[in-house]
Order: C-alpha cells, then structure tokens, then sequence
C-alpha cells in the first residue's frame, strides 16, 4: 500500500490513506512501514465515504483504505506485510524547507502539549519540518517561506495555546567545491584506520535522485547502470551503500579490506552523524559524494566497536571535506510579479536591491510579468518594500528555485553569524583540527 495521505483525527488519531495495490488489509494486522523500517500493527480499516468514515474491517487490492492506529506512518510511506520489498517510487515535493522560527509555550506547563501539535503537524504537512536544538532546547520549525511559518503557528495558536516565536532564521547548506583525500582518519584507540575522499556530487546524479530514478532502495544491478550511464567508474557505481538527505552518497570503492561489510552500519552511523551537522556552521552538508577507498580494521570485534568506528569516519570525512574548497549554500527564490508598465523600473529595482536578478520581462496588454530570482536570505521585508515602492499595485509570489553558493564577499560573515547564533567560536574549524596526532 502506498500512503499519500495523513490526517491527525481528534478521536481517532491518525489515518493514514492510500492505495491498496495488492493483498488485503484487515484490522489487528502487522504491517512493515518499508521506508522508515519499522513496524506497526493496523488497529482498524476504513474507508472514506465523502468526509464521512466508515469502518469495513476488511479490504482487497484497488480501494482507497483509511487506516487506524499506525502512529509514525508519513506522507509518501510503503505499506507491506512482508520485511523485504521494495517500496513504491518517492513522493517528491516542488521545494523544500528554507527558512526556521523558534517556539516555545508562553507557559512551561503547555510544553507537552506543544510537543505533541508539532509532531501532528508534521505529520500532516510533509514539508513542515520540526526538530529540537540540542544545545538550547528550542523547538525548531522549518517551512517553505513566512507565510507557510505564519499558518503552522495559526494552526498552532487555534488549540488555544500561547505561543512566543523568534524572528525566521534562513536554512543554509554546506557543500564543497572539489576534490579532496583520501585522507587517513584512525580511531580513538589507534587499531583502525579509514581512508576518505570527497567531492562535489554531479548534477547530473543529483537530478536522477530528485527524479526518484536511482534510489537505494531499488535493484542494485539496475541503478549501477544508470550511474554508469552518466560517466561513473563502474567500481563506483555498483558500490553505492547510501543515498540520504539532502542529495548526499556513500560508496565503498575499497579493494581486498578485511571487514568491511561487519562495520558498514557503523561507517553509515559516522557519515550521517557528519552530513547532518557540517564543520564550518553546523548546518546540513548537501550534494556530497564520499568515497572510502580503503580501510585498516582490527581483527577482533572489540577493537571496532561503534566508539571507535564512527568518530573516526566522522573525523575523516570532516578533514577532506575542509580540504576540498568548503562553502555554505544559500536558498533562492523565484519571484513573478505583474505591475503596470510605468511601474517596471520600480520591480526591478527592488529585486536588483535584494541581490537579486532579473530573468525574463514579458510585455502582456498594459501589464509587465517581470520574473527574477533573489535570496530567501532578502526576502523577509519584500512585503513592505514593494508595496511602498509600487503603491500597491504589484501582484507578486515567491517560490523556491533552487540552492546557490553564498558570494565569496559574503561568506565569512554569514558563517560567523550563524555560528555567533549558534553559541559557537566565530572561526570555523581548520582541517588540522580534526586529524589525529
């Protein structure tokens, strides 16, 4: 079964919909959710009848059913009664998160209530993206622009809860710019060694990973082929471990190493540890393909425990990537605006302002469609300004285009504003920080 959709019912909890496409589902029945691999047990099946549900117990391939109980389930999920089985092809979304506020409860007693209602509404709006900030406790949440933070906090403030929320924070991603390694990483005990290189990920692969036409998921023989197809050695290419969020790859390109396979989850726990909190800001590193090339792995499992493997991939994998020309990328947004046409020079002025650029101008009637592009990061007075600057007389929206390297001239600020915001010292990490003496 595949889920497409989630409501959060006051009674009931939440339903889960979607297509059944082979089998039945009935009430009571286990069920594996393949894409978070884990597993959970259908309390009761219905089926939507207009906005009324009725509860049928029992249905067979080709209905819509509305399943009951199945807690953690999200938006995009494959539904199986078997553990190995491949899932149906990713929903993909048009954006992604870009810009977070801070909230918490105006009262410290309505916390757990809170906490709940984030976790509903995420799992309601796939792109609202709750999280907690470790080093402060805030809870996070991230959305597509102010306008979609401003809805969830309705939403929020509508269970009569009184929030306090922070000034929206821009998303950034960290990223390289070449190649880097292999660079050695040892453990903390000396009787392993990890050879890492690093590189920017190809556009060409990250398409086919948005396109959901590799995934690792799927047939291995068949995404090998693929990625042949787009110029990868044929080494790398049939040794892909992982693909994971945002738009990042592991390969094992290694020849000969003893071990290897008995410490991939391990590898795999180090690397995601380093992809969600990169070197320079501890902002998530995006478009990254890291290749272990080689490995030194003591021969008695106790010497290669989880306290010796993942810090160790983490630190190498941290040394190439600051050695590979390290940048942070910054969230653009297209933007089309309508105005008359004496009101032009005013748009593009605006959008020019913002460090900004103007794509097309298309003359229709008495009307001007102007498109451009301009940072989230410039966006969050756009409002006012263009309002004041055309009378109020210019239709615009914004949506998300793509992700762009912050200016050399403005890196360093950025970084150390981030890292200012974060409680960290304003000089980000050198490589030799992280290598073993």
């Amino acid at each position: 079964m595949s889920v497409t959709n989630i409501v959060v019912d006051p009674q009931a909890g939440v339903v889960a919909t979607g297509r059944l496409f082979s089998g039945t589902v009935k009430d009571g029945e286990a069920v594996y959710l393949i894409n978070s691999r884990t597993q959970g047990r259908v309390q009761q099946v219905a089926i939507y009848m207009g906005p009324q549900r009725e509860i049928v117990g029992h249905l067979s391939a080709g209905n819509i059913p509305a399943l009951l109980g199945l807690e953690n389930v999200k938006a995009g999920e494959t539904l199986a009664s078997v553990k190995q089985f491949i899932p149906f092809e990713a929903v993909h979304y048009v954006t992604e998160p870009v810009v977070t506020i801070a909230v918490e409860p105006k009262f410290n007693r309505d916390l757990p209530k809170l906490v709940e209602i984030l976790r509903k509404l995420s799992l309601e709006d796939p792109n609202l993206v709750t999280s907690i900030n470790e080093e402060t406790g805030e809870y996070l949440i991230s959305g597509m622009g102010t306008l979609h933070l401003e809805i969830a906090n309705t939403l929020i403030t509508k269970t009569g809860m009184e929030i306090v929320t922070s000034k929206p924070i821009v998303i950034y991603r960290e990223a390289v710019r070449k190649t880097a390694g292999p660079v050695e990483g040892k453990s903390p005990n000396k009787h392993n060694k990890i050879y890492i290189e690093v590189e920017p990920l190809e556009d060409a692969v990250l398409d086919l990973i948005k396109q959901g036409k590799i995934s690792e998921y799927g047939d291995k023989a068949e995404m090998a082929k693929t990625l042949r197809a787009v110029g990868w050695a044929p080494e790398e290419a049939k040794g892909v471990w992982s693909i994971d969020e945002p738009f990042n790859m592991i390969l094992d390109v290694t020849k000969g190493a003893q071990y290897v396979q008995e410490v991939k989850d391990m590898v795999l726990a180090g690397y995601r540890w380093g992809i969600k909190e990169g070197p320079i800001a501890y902002e998530q590193i995006r478009g990254l393909k890291v290749k272990i090339t080689d490995v030194s792995l003591h021969e008695d499992p106790v010497h290669r425990g989880p306290a010796q493997i993942m810090p160790m991939t983490r630190r190498a994998m941290f040394v190439a990537f600051l050695e590979a020309a390290p940048t942070l990328l910054e969230p653009v947004q297209k933007i089309t605006t309508r105005v008359p046409n004496e009101l032009l020079g005013a748009v593009t002025s605006v959008i020019t302002q913002k460090r900004g650029k103007i794509v097309s101008v298309d003359q229709k009637g008495h009307l001007v469609s102007v498109v451009g592009e301009m940072p989230t990061a410039e966006s969050f007075d756009l409002s006012e300004v263009m309002r004041s600057q055309t009378q109020g007389r210019a239709f615009w929206g914004l949506e998300f285009a793509r992700w762009s390297p912050v200016p050399t001239s403005l890196l360093q600020t950025v970084v150390e504003g981030i890292r200012k915001r974060k409680g960290l010292s304003l000089e980000p990490p050198k490589a030799s920080d992280f290598m073993e003496a």
